[in-house]
């Protein structure tokens, strides 16, 4: 089952950049890691929000992100009320959201798996009918003779 794991930052005054940078230039080879994202929340505040195949591939990589935090731990305040320099939750998705757009889009393409199997099917339907119109205008020609 899908799990996201969301780390809240502080950065110190004028280390964004760096801060930014390293995180671009970040090697995450992390067994399960699908994706993540850097998100700025405001001034000097920043979220991480990465998605993992598995909450068990999140505990398993837990060191290794540890390992890259003590690599900018320098850059980062204090986010007081004894939480130290982040703010780490995790857990297993319960729910999977998707937009309005990303429903009707599965709709166009059954419309035209069926549009198409429509079309197949009067195509072999027309078939055996131009034969009888054949052979109804041969009919109509001799009648005329």
């Amino acid at each position: 089952m899908t799990a996201y794991n969301v780390v809240r930052f502080r950065v110190k005054p004028g280390r964004d950049e760096d801060f930014i940078d390293l995180h671009r230039k970040a090697k995450a080879d992390f067994k399960g890691w699908r994706n993540g994202a850097l998100v700025k929340t405001g001034d000097q505040t920043y979220c991480f929000v990465g998605e993992w195949n598995s909450f068990n591939d999140i505990v398993a990589a837990r060191p290794g992100m540890v390992g890259m935090l003590d690599s900018f731990r320098d850059m980062l305040e204090d986010l007081g009320n004894g939480l130290g320099v982040t703010d780490p939750v995790s857990g297993e998705t319960v729910l999977q959201l998707k937009t309005a757009a990303a429903k009707t889009r599965a709709k166009p393409k059954a419309k035209k798996a069926a549009k198409k199997a429509k079309k197949v099917a009067a195509k072999a339907a027309r078939k055996p009918a131009k034969k009888k119109k054949a052979v109804k205008k041969k009919s109509a020609k001799r009648r005329r003779r």
